[in-house]
């Protein structure tokens, strides 16, 4: 039973950390194709997101989206629910 118990709290805790949240870091990173730092809105298109999603996460309104930016919309998403 014990044996049992183990296993199933393991794979419990496995499945936790598949769960955790992407690093926006490096979904920035894998969209910006002109190497700047920063995804632009053709870059955020091309790579099959919403054009009306990356006004909402370019906070600065410089027309490009950073970590930083998504990081911190990522986190307003999570605690929105």
């Amino acid at each position: 039973m014990r044996t049992l118990i183990f296993a199933a709290a393991a794979a419990l805790l496995a499945g936790a950390a598949f769960a955790q949240a992407p690093d926006p870091a490096a979904i920035v990173r894998a969209m910006d194709k002109d190497g700047d730092g920063a995804a632009s809105k053709a870059e955020w298109v091309a790579a099959g997101r919403p054009g009306e999603r990356f006004d909402a996460v370019d906070a600065n309104k410089d027309g490009k989206v950073t970590a930083a930016e998504l990081a911190a919309a990522i986190q307003r998403m999570r605690e929105a629910g």
